[in-house]
């Protein structure tokens, strides 16, 4: 079976294509391929609330060539996820229709708190020491989302909207930089933003 994950973040757009082979103990997950677009859709709506029609078109043909290699790689089944970005948007039902249409697609946007859930429901925590306590956390481009573990128990999940686009955006930058000061501050972003798909099991494999 060949499963596959899109994730749309608000620095990037993902997926992950992995085939899950059955043993005799548990599943394991091979990962196929793994593909990343910068879509940079935070910078549009951390300023304007909004995705312009530019980076709709970005995601559309973005969408549209995950699908072609779901097609080529047979993928039996996928989920597709966005996040902070999509959020907040307030054209986001518009855009996830026009993707329906044209891809056939449709992109469920997550809350904060069920991106932190899923960190937990990766089963994480079974593979660390139950003698310890651990703080999981991902730091994106629009959201930060904290998970506490502690005897292989989730003792708690929290999800702020402080991420590295959102902090560029409200700090006054992006509008008056030149091209090469604003690439700069993308790239920035990017360093700190962990892939949103942590959640997906195949991750980690």
């Amino acid at each position: 079976m060949i499963l596959a994950a899109i994730d749309i973040g608000s620095n990037a757009a993902r997926l992950l294509i992995t085939e899950v082979i059955e043993t005799e103990k548990k599943p394991f997950f091979e990962k196929l391929n793994l593909v990343r677009v910068p879509l940079r859709l935070g910078f549009d709506v951390f300023e304007k609330k909004e995705i312009s029609g530019t980076k709709t078109s970005m995601l559309l043909n973005t969408i549209r060539s995950f699908k072609y290699l779901m097609d080529a790689y047979l993928v039996t089944n996928f989920k597709a996820v966005a996040t902070s970005a999509m959020r907040d948007a307030r054209n986001s039902d518009q855009i996830i229709d026009s993707v329906v249409q044209a891809t056939g697609v449709r992109i469920e946007i997550i809350s904060g708190d069920d991106e932190a859930a899923f960190i937990y429901e990766n089963h994480i925590a079974e593979n660390l020491n139950s003698e310890n306590s651990y703080l999981y956390i991902d730091v994106g481009g629009g959201s930060t989302e904290l998970t506490c573990f502690a005897d292989n128990r989730l003792l708690f999940k929290k999800s702020f909207n402080i991420g590295t686009i959102r902090l560029i955006k409200k700090s006054g930058y992006g509008g008056a930089l030149g091209p090469d000061e604003r690439l700069s501050q993308e790239r920035n972003a990017h360093d700190g933003k962990t892939f949103n798909s942590h959640w997906f099991r195949w991750k980690y494999q």
